[in-house]
Order: structure tokens, then sequence, then C-alpha cells
């Protein structure tokens, strides 16, 4: 019988295996040709495109992101803490309490700098930028 590390173990080296296994298949199987300059352009409902499919984001969709993975792992670590929680009594309640208080701090913090906004004041103050100088997508080839 297997102890709990050697299961994980086997399960982490049957997963490695199972990814290396796929990737190599996945290379075997694809197309090795040349495609056509078509295959680069962006499709858009059978009209021809008008500029290029690269487009910058703006940088607050990230930081929108990053803060909702942080609160998204703050659930994964409060699930097995809410499992466990009578069976360690008041104990685990002012730990789970600090954590919570830890993340609160940190959301008010980013709300107080205003990084929640998606308008900011200074935003509208700026002159816009001109935009780049895009390539027609049907220069484009590789």
């Amino acid at each position: 019988m297997l102890t709990g590390f050697a299961s994980v173990l086997l399960f982490m080296i049957v997963a490695v295996m199972f990814l290396v296994g796929s990737l190599i298949f996945a290379s075997i199987m694809r197309y090795k040709g040349k495609y056509s300059p078509e295959k680069y352009i962006s499709y858009e409902c059978g009209e021809d495109p008008t500029g290029s499919a690269w487009i910058q984001f703006n940088i607050r969709f990230y930081v929108i992101a990053l803060i909702f993975i942080i609160f998204d792992v703050e659930i994964i670590f409060l699930l097995p803490w809410a499992v466990v929680f009578k069976q360690l009594g008041m104990f685990a309640f002012v730990e789970g309490l600090i954590f919570i208080a830890i993340l609160v701090v940190g959301l008010a913090y980013v709300w107080a700098k205003g990084d929640l906004l998606w308008v900011k004041a200074e935003d509208l103050e700026q002159p816009a930028r001109p935009r780049q100088n895009l390539r027609p997508a049907e220069l484009v080839t590789k």
C-alpha cells in the first residue's frame, strides 16, 4: 500500500508523462507545410480586415484580474479552514480573522489609491496619444 506522499508523487509523475506525451503527439500530428498568407489575417465574418488584430489592452484589465486572483486564492485557503474550524476552536477563528483582515487592508489600500477606478481624473486631463502606424494584415507573413 502506498503512503500519502508516494501516491501524490505517483500522481504527479503520471500527470507530467501525460503532459509530455500530449505535446509530443500534437507536434507529430500538426501540419508542417507552409500556410498561405490568408491564414495569418484575422477573420471578421467574411469582411476584409481593416487593421491589425494586435492591440494594446488597457493595463487596468490586469490590475482587476490580479485582484480577482488574490481573492480567489483567499477562498481556496478559507475552504479547508472552514472544514476544520470546529475541531480547532477559537485559535482557528482568530487565525481566520487575521487572514481576512490582512486581505481587507490590502483591498482598502488599492481602493484608496484609486486603482479600482476605471477612469481616473488625470486620464481626463491628458490629451489623447496618436495611434501607432499599424501594418495592413496582408503584409504580415511568417
